[in-house]
């Protein structure tokens, strides 16, 4: 091979390296970059990229789940629920209509306090609820029975004990009547003139 014809051969090489080189280039400025970083000890070999850790998620319950600030319950409405569930007899639910109570029921419950979970002041208040009002002032009428914790008959409603308890719901009917009557300005007076009955855990 002549002198000419090498030198043509070596142009003709150096062109086409020329030629080729920018898409080698191109290849491989495509590739992404490895990451040569080492994992972390604590990470999961399948963990999702940009997943939230386990401690980030928010265990706050709902707001449909928060419930409204609820009245508290009456703790003689808890006493006197304690009393109808364990002598029924003698303090029926309602709608059934309640029975005249022995004299003296509050000492037959003295000895059932630890087992209804109450002090005595506590049932004392529980008896004194119960035997206030219409449905429990009808029940005493003139000779109608007194019944004890087991519903047996314990005694009778004197002629004195049912004109007093008429009288009660008489007051109480009258004062309801006083008080739906009455403007505004004027209701808080009635009520606080309102008679108070006596003491009935006596009877």
């Amino acid at each position: 091979m002549g002198f000419e014809q090498l030198a043509a051969l070596k142009e003709q090489l150096s062109k086409s390296a020329g030629t080729k080189a920018p898409a080698r280039a191109d290849r491989t400025r495509a590739k992404p970059p490895v990451s040569k970083a080492k994992p972390a000890a604590n990470a999961k070999p399948n963990a999702k990229p940009n997943a939230r850790p386990a401690h980030a998620v928010s265990k706050a319950k709902p707001a449909a789940d928060v419930k409204p600030n609820a009245k508290p319950v009456d703790p003689v409405v808890v006493h006197i629920g304690r009393l109808q569930k364990r002598f029924p007899a003698a303090f029926p639910k309602n709608p059934a209509p309640k029975v005249a109570l022995k004299i003296g029921i509050f000492e037959d419950l003295l000895p059932h306090i630890a087992e209804l979970k109450v002090s005595q002041a506590e049932l004392r208040d529980a008896i004194k609820i119960w035997c206030r009002g219409s449905r429990y002032w009808t029940a005493l009428v003139e000779n109608a029975v007194r019944v004890d914790l087991s519903g047996a008959e314990a005694g009778r409603v004197s002629a004195e004990d049912a004109v007093r308890a008429q009288k009660l719901e008489e007051s109480r009917l009258a004062r309801v009547a006083a008080k739906a009557s009455a403007p505004p300005a004027t209701t808080a007076t009635a009520t606080a003139t309102a008679v108070v009955p006596p003491d009935p855990s006596a009877s």
